[in-house]
């Protein structure tokens, strides 16, 4: 087992910090007559504070993927949890954060904010990872290593002996975010989370789960991490109307497992029929619920897109996606409008 001093790691003042106490952290039960948080009487359920760590949820969720509720935190999205993570382990102006080249953008966005500065290894050509040159980047003061898998917006996961090698090297915390894992082929690393007491993986109801609208994200960790960002965190951070949409869905876990079957379908189809027409010069493999296209003009296309009301990203400017379109997979009717376009160009 690999094993980490968290304490070590926590910045002093959250260490130190003397945590909020609410009143719902002190009495969560149903059956009571409630006049300790200033609520209004009225308007049930509504007029309650939702229950500050959301104990109901995270059982639910203990049985869908076998962690724990201990080792469970829920937050505003997955981006909650990214903030929370270098908020409480990363000192402003001293420590930094390693990633990768290119990856989800609000892991830096998170490190600027935070003024923690933020180092990138680019990726190979293959889109793995170069696990030597992120080594090489660590120092003494590298407290996170963001990593994505499948990652956004290459749409590939990483090779999982490259993953254990970086959780097997680095004293810090490994943060992986398997927000796109359900359309995976691979196995998620919620497994190796009693192996590797510094491993913390994001995961999220925005993408299988069709629940974007309503941001929640898990994160699961360690006890002792999860402890950290329940201390520091806001006191009643996800709402009452999110927390009962999941319950809902955790309930009806069928509807999900058939969207994900449909999307895989649909992803398979679109790549297949993508790869026949003569703008497009490689479609990568994905293991997401969007792909990566190069084609022979990715701003025109996309222009071309745009004025026929179909959306897509143009990642031209990003590393290693010269002349590239990452293009999420809609439903049928809507692939159908964006294969249809790509049929009219020459």
């Amino acid at each position: 087992m690999k094993t980490i001093d968290i304490n070590k790691l926590i910045r002093k003042n959250i260490l130190n910090l003397k945590p909020y106490s609410s009143a719902r952290d002190e009495y969560c039960g149903a059956d009571a007559v409630f006049l300790d948080a200033n609520e209004n009487p009225n308007n049930a359920p509504y007029n309650r504070y939702p229950d500050p760590l959301q104990w109901k949820i995270k059982e639910k969720i203990s049985g869908e993927k076998g962690v724990a509720p201990e080792k469970i935190f829920l937050g505003n999205g997955s981006d909650e949890a990214i903030d929370l993570l270098i908020r409480a382990f990363c000192q402003p102006g001293r420590d930094n954060i390693l990633s990768i080249d290119p990856t989800y953008g609000m892991y830096k966005v998170c490190a600027d904010i935070n003024e923690v500065e933020f180092n990138k290894v680019l990726l190979k050509d293959n889109f793995q990872l170069d696990t030597a040159g992120l080594l090489g980047k660590i120092t003494g003061n590298t407290r996170l290593l963001f990593l994505c898998s499948p990652n956004n917006p290459t749409s590939n996961s990483f090779y999982a002996g490259d993953i254990l090698t970086l959780l097997d090297a680095f004293n810090g915390l490994l943060i992986l975010d398997e927000a796109y894992i359900d359309f995976s082929a691979g196995k998620s690393f919620l497994e190796k989370l009693g192996d590797y007491r510094n491993l913390v993986i994001l995961q999220t109801f925005s993408k299988a789960w069709g629940m974007a609208g309503i941001r929640l994200g898990m994160c699961f960790a360690d006890e002792r991490i999860i402890s950290v960002l329940n201390k520091i965190k806001y006191p009643y951070n996800i709402n009452v109307l999110a927390l009962n949409a999941v319950l809902d869905a955790l309930n009806e876990k069928g509807t999900k497992n058939i969207w994900v079957k449909e999307l895989l379908a649909e992803r398979e189809r679109i790549m297949k029929e993508l790869t026949r027409h003569p703008v497009v010069l490689k479609v990568y493999p994905s293991d997401a619920n969007f792909i990566l296209v190069k084609v022979n003009d990715a701003a025109g296309i996309y222009r071309h897109l745009v004025k026929q009301k179909i959306i897509v990203r143009d990642r031209s400017t990003v590393s290693l996606c010269e002349e590239c379109l990452r293009i999420t997979v809609g439903t049928k009717e809507e692939n159908d409008l964006l294969l249809n376009e790509f049929r009219k160009m020459k």
